[in-house]
């Protein structure tokens, strides 16, 4: 399965100058606990932001011009079809992690999204999630975690 997993202010804020704007430890704890023996795919700028391979995960970074060093659980491809080809292969979910490029990129191949709620606005922010990306998608699914932050599973329609 193709999941989108995405953390978002009120305003649809996700990114300020190449970084995540918060810092909400109970959120990396759920995105880890989510996303761990699984495959993460990402643009570029966010493999970038994130300096290194995500541990226990395959890294897939998507690029058409760059390359990255060969290490360990880490693959470049070219195109969201060869992300769409291996996923078939895979005996995991594979989870688009950003950035907003990449989102829309995989927009008609999300089969779920996993949206983290921020309660905050971001002034400043410079990347954000399209007010629409959910239009397609019901609720399945509603859960709380630490610091008033709000998980909501959405599916396909």
């Amino acid at each position: 399965m193709i999941i989108g997993i995405v953390a978002i202010a009120k305003n649809f804020a996700i990114g300020k100058d190449g970084k995540l704007p918060w810092h909400y430890s109970a959120d990396l704890k759920f995105f880890k606990q989510t996303t761990t023996a699984h495959a993460v795919v990402m643009g570029f700028n966010t493999w970038k932001s994130i300096g290194k391979p995500l541990p226990n995960r395959l890294n897939i970074v998507l690029s058409r011009s760059r390359s990255i060093e060969n290490q360990p659980n880490v693959l470049l491809l070219r195109s969201v079809a060869e992300v769409l080809a291996l996923s078939k292969y895979l005996n995991c979910d594979s989870f688009v992690i950003g950035g907003a490029e990449t989102y829309a990129q995989f927009a008609d191949a999300i089969d779920e999204w996993i949206v983290t709620e921020i309660p905050e606005t971001v002034e400043n922010a410079d990347t954000f999630m399209p007010r629409d990306f959910l239009n397609k998608f019901n609720l399945r699914e509603t859960k709380k975690l630490e610091n008033d932050l709000t998980v909501k599973i959405f599916v396909k329609k």
